[in-house]
């Protein structure tokens, strides 16, 4: 994705090294399926968005529920490189990387 092809609609997009780091963590602990539920339970440390979602409104409520509960998240450039880093063979436009007791993860 360049930045020619960008929605304007979105901000906080990781750069290319910081994105690699957040797919690496997310491959290690993520919840892709049900990124709001974690939200909503307070479970998730960290929410990954894609840019390329087609339509991208379909996760624009994502950040204002992140900054209702105070969580962090960030966007990277691919749903495709997201949904490897999940462990799928789809596209993910969003997940929930989450840290559980006994979580090899550092807070």
């Amino acid at each position: 994705v360049t930045e020619a092809n960008v929605n304007s609609k979105a901000y906080r997009l990781a750069d290319a090294r910081l994105t690699k780091k957040l797919l690496d963590l997310t491959q290690q602990s993520c919840n892709y399926d049900e990124a709001t539920k974690t939200l909503n339970r307070g479970i998730s440390a960290f929410t990954v968005m894609a840019v390329d979602a087609e339509p991208l409104d379909v996760i624009l409520y994502l950040p204002l529920l992140c900054k209702d509960k105070t969580m962090p998240y960030v966007v990277v450039c691919s749903k495709e490189a997201l949904g490897k880093a999940c462990g799928v063979c789809r596209p993910v436009i969003a997940c929930s990387v989450t840290i559980t007791e006994g979580s090899q993860l550092k807070q």
